[in-house]
């Protein structure tokens, strides 16, 4: 007698890997574990603060903008964090409105990008925000990574 599997219940899984879409489940990571140069991270945080840094109209001066949709540039820097730690956020134009103090936010597919020798946390195009559920965790505000600062080193052999 021969063995039958049940192939209906991962029916969505085969379509998706044979169009080589596999999703896989994210594995949050907490603040205290980022190092310089890595990303695709994500993370559950809590904004404590967001300070814009620059604020940008676009002049209308004549019909053509050199960017599309001819927005205004907005950056702030949010403190945020978890259990572990704290770090700061670099936030751009759409993702400056999310960032509110107070609010907790999930960030997907987050990079570190390195700002004057420490470290920022940072989502482009290909990342996302989105606000959550109030967090539970109380923040450890006292162990600040981007108060660390490196210093790029060459090795030589």
């Amino acid at each position: 007698m021969s063995a039958v599997t049940n192939t209906t219940s991962s029916e969505p899984e085969n379509q998706q890997a044979a169009r080589g879409v596999v999703k896989r489940k994210p594995v949050f990571v907490k603040v205290g574990d980022l190092k310089p140069g890595t990303n695709g991270h994500t993370l559950a945080v809590k904004v404590l603060s967001s300070t814009t840094v620059l604020d940008k109209k676009v002049r209308n001066t004549s019909s053509f903008s050199g960017r599309p949709g001819g927005s205004n540039t907005r950056i702030a820097e949010c403190l945020v964090g978890d259990e572990t730690g704290t770090i700061l956020f670099t936030a751009r134009n759409d993702q400056v409105d999310l960032m509110k103090a107070g609010s907790t936010v999930i960030i997907r597919n987050a990079k570190i990008d390195m700002f004057k020798g420490s470290m920022r946390l940072a989502v482009d195009k290909w990342g996302r925000i989105e606000v959550t559920d109030p967090a539970t965790f109380t923040v450890k505000e006292d162990n600040n990574l981007s108060l660390v600062e490196y210093e790029l080193v060459n090795v030589t052999e």
